[in-house]
């Protein structure tokens, strides 16, 4: 079990946050239960540790009210764990370490809205082909709760750093940043296109982590006729283990493309994404357009 904070610590929030979620596993545990991983012989399966430790750990965290467990089988008695609202706080700092990860462990220390083609992100990206996108909700530009994932044969989920109404209202050095640009002719091309995406069963839904408000400012003025959808509480980032960076203090998703099913599962990852108008024609091609 992880060693608890001294009485010195009493009053430092960082040691009584790593009195619960400092040990290795138990920030591991957190992130397959954002994924969707829910029961104990597929979190056992996925983290590879024992029976004995698993068990512990998920006791741990369901006596801090990071887990709930809930009942799904009555004989013999089985639980899911599922992230409550205080585990679900906890999403920021896990894509947190993951951005420091890939900027700082992986990568040069670079901001960048974008990678290489042969990075360590891009083949996590490419990893979701044939995976499911967990059951969540996301904020639509109207402060509506919607599923990210259509009912259509198949959703293009475009995940993009931000785009604004104003110029004025991009975060400071924004055009510095490698990738950061092209928000606005990535949804234009979509809207001019969504006729044909339409026509081939595809629905087409634009995602980023600004608010709800900032989006619909922006659909409003780019005569958008799709859902633009916020990940401001970085659920689906944490689901998919998504690559972000940070602007003006706000996480913000790198520019990728995912091609969802009815089913939820993800049949193309486009990442990284060079060439925006290729991208759409990448995506068109993918439901068959």
């Amino acid at each position: 079990m992880p060693q608890r904070t001294s009485l010195a610590d009493a009053d430092c929030a960082i040691a009584q946050a790593l009195d619960v979620v400092g040990d290795w596993w138990t920030l591991l545990i957190v992130r397959d239960t954002a994924r969707g991983v829910h029961r104990f012989d597929a979190l056992q399966q996925e983290l590879g540790m024992s029976r004995k430790v698993l068990t512990e750990r998920l006791r741990l965290l369901v006596d801090a009210g990071v887990l709930s467990r809930e009942p799904y089988q009555d004989r013999p008695a089985r639980y899911e764990y599922r992230l409550t609202p205080r585990g679900r706080a906890l999403l920021p700092v896990l894509i947190a370490l993951q951005d420091w990860g890939d900027t700082w462990v992986t990568g040069d220390g670079e901001t960048m809205a974008t990678t290489s083609e042969a990075s360590r992100e891009a083949a996590r990206v490419h990893a979701l082909v044939g995976t499911r996108l967990p059951e969540l909700q996301l904020l639509d530009s109207y402060g509506m709760l919607s599923d990210p994932v259509a009912d259509t044969p198949y959703t293009v989920l475009y995940c993009f750093p931000g785009a604004y109404a104003r110029r004025d209202a991009y975060p400071p050095g924004w055009a510095d940043i490698p990738g950061a640009r092209g928000c606005t002719l990535e949804s234009c091309t979509y809207r001019d296109q969504l006729a044909e995406f339409t026509a081939a069963g595809a629905s087409v839904h634009g995602v980023s982590t600004q608010r709800p408000d900032e989006q619909r400012a922006f659909a409003d003025a780019e005569g958008l006729r799709f859902p633009l959808l916020s990940d401001a509480e970085l659920e689906l980032a944490a689901a998919l283990r998504l690559p972000t960076f940070r602007a003006a203090g706000v996480s913000r998703l790198k520019r990728l493309t995912l091609v969802v099913d009815r089913d939820r599962t993800v049949r193309e990852a486009l990442y990284p994404i060079t060439d925006i108008e290729a991208s759409v024609r990448a995506a068109r091609t993918a439901v068959g357009g």
